[in-house]
């Protein structure tokens, strides 16, 4: 009888080791900025594992490292940006990368630790703007909606700070790097932060931002990227079909207070 079980025993490992690999989950590096971003992925996650992926959430502190990290292999995939500032990467740094899904949209604000309402920003006032060249553009483009600088004709959001024409309220504009946005608000009177630093650094944008992008028209729709000789891959479709359903959707809506509006 012991030597029947065993002989039983053997053939049913000898046939769990038999079977096709593609019933274990398939494995993906996917990378994403410190705080939101990588949040939603922790979630999305949960939801991929059902369709036979397993994702490992890679966190970056900056903007340039996630696609650096893409373009070199390291990482399968990144989500973290929007098509403006992927089409300079791409244009300026030579990577071979492509956005194959839209995620949501976060919209850029002004926020202030001296001034309560964005009508009493003074004449001469130090306005902080990021450093990178797609989100400098973001920020000198709502200044313009407020009339407080005039913009080349022409240049929208490609604009630089050498592209302001006017400057009425002769405003001191300051470049810093975007994640530094937050710890800069001591030191300015406003300053524009990108959504996922200000969530990180316990800003509301709904409740806090003095003035700030409307999210239902903002061209600027964050991205799932990949390298373009891979935008094929299965893998990724069932990573869009993971990230872009009703649970994230109401998750993203609920944890981040409407600041992270779906964008698909």
């Amino acid at each position: 009888m012991r030597r029947t079980l065993s002989l039983l025993a053997f053939v049913v490992a000898l046939f769990l080791s038999a079977l096709p690999a593609s019933a274990e989950l398939e494995k993906l590096k996917v990378g994403a900025t410190a705080g939101p971003h990588a949040e939603i992925l922790e979630f999305v996650s949960e939801g991929a594992r059902e369709l036979g992926l397993e994702l490992e959430v890679i966190e970056f502190s900056d903007y340039i490292a996630p696609n650096a990290a893409l373009d070199e292999g390291d990482i399968d995939a990144n989500s973290y940006q929007h098509q403006l500032f992927l089409d300079r990467q791409v244009r300026d740094r030579g990577y071979k990368l492509v956005s194959i899904a839209k995620t949501a949209v976060c919209p850029l604000g002004f926020y202030s630790r001296r001034i309560g309402h964005i009508d009493e920003l003074a004449d001469g006032a130090t306005v902080a703007v990021p450093n990178d060249p797609a989100n400098v553009g973001r920020a000198l483009v709502l200044l313009e909606s407020k009339g407080f600088i005039k913009l080349a004709e022409g240049v929208g959001y490609e604009a630089s700070v050498l592209d302001i024409v006017e400057n009425p309220k002769k405003l001191k504009i300051v470049e810093i790097e975007a994640p530094q946005l937050p710890r800069s608000l001591d030191d300015v009177d406003l300053g524009a932060v990108n959504v996922n630093y200000a969530v990180e650094a316990g800003l509301s944008p709904l409740e806090d931002a003095l003035l700030i992008e409307d999210a239902a028209t903002s061209p600027f729709a964050n991205l799932l990227v990949v390298r373009e000789a891979d935008r094929d891959r299965p893998a990724f479709q069932k990573l869009i079909a993971a990230y872009q359903t009703e649970a994230v959707k109401e998750f993203m809506l609920e944890r981040f207070k409407g600041s992270f509006v779906p964008a698909w």
